[in-house]
């Protein structure tokens, strides 16, 4: 698990602007989706990981009761997989131009439909009313990548809540795209994984200094259980 770290700083630039640490504290579960970003085999299997986050098994409980905890209280969960498929190759050339040959071979096979890294983690508690969304861009949100935020707004879902790996890529991109689209976005602490500590907090303050909040499980699931 990472160790968490917002300096005083940081979130007394939040307050002076926002006129609270946490904006998003009041939040309307049965209003509130859970995004679980990219919690794939191809991201934390070792050996068929293409690009293994060796963090992300430790935030699979926290995840899971902000799951259990979201739908008890009538919110949504929603569990996206990144996706390949050919059309990934002129339609995101620029990415995979950017891969060497045998990293880029690598995520074709752990990211393709059917195969076992584009598989859910096992760990995870995916129940028959949840979602599942395949996306094909790190963010879950940018046009082109997946259908998620009309699904979103068609069950009258405002809010989100951002989990996964990786915090600083797929994660973040999504956090920051889904606040752009309009929805209220909060970025959770310990159930986002990145390679190191430097960069999940990184990617934590960033996004909390101008696009969102950012929250831990504990405070989430209080704040659920607070409501009527």
């Amino acid at each position: 698990m990472h160790s968490v770290s917002i300096p005083q700083s940081v979130v007394e630039r939040v307050v002076a602007r926002r006129g609270a640490a946490h904006p998003y504290a009041n939040l309307d579960p049965r209003r509130t989706a859970l995004v679980v970003i990219d919690m794939q085999n191809g991201f934390m299997m070792p050996d068929i990981a293409h690009a293994l986050c060796a963090n992300a098994p430790a935030i699979v409980p926290n995840i899971n009761r902000l799951a259990a905890a979201l739908r008890g209280a009538g919110g949504k969960v929603f569990w996206i997989q990144n996706t390949h498929d050919e059309a990934c190759f002129t339609e995101w050339s620029v990415m995979y131009d950017l891969l060497l040959p045998a990293m880029r071979a690598k995520r074709v096979a752990a990211m393709t439909e059917g195969s076992v890294g584009h598989e859910l983690w096992a760990g995870l508690d995916v129940r028959s009313e949840d979602a599942i969304v395949r996306k094909s861009r790190y963010s879950a949100f940018i046009q082109g990548s997946s259908d998620l935020a009309e699904r979103l707004r068609a069950q009258g879902l405002d809010t989100v809540l951002i989990t996964g790996t990786v915090t600083n890529t797929c994660c973040e991109s999504s956090a920051r795209d889904a606040m752009m689209l309009n929805f209220k976005t909060i970025m959770v602490t310990d159930g986002n994984a990145a390679h190191t500590d430097e960069e999940h907090n990184a990617a934590l303050i960033g996004f909390y200094l101008n696009f969102g909040d950012v929250m831990s499980t504990d405070e989430l699931v209080a704040t659920m259980a607070a409501r009527p």
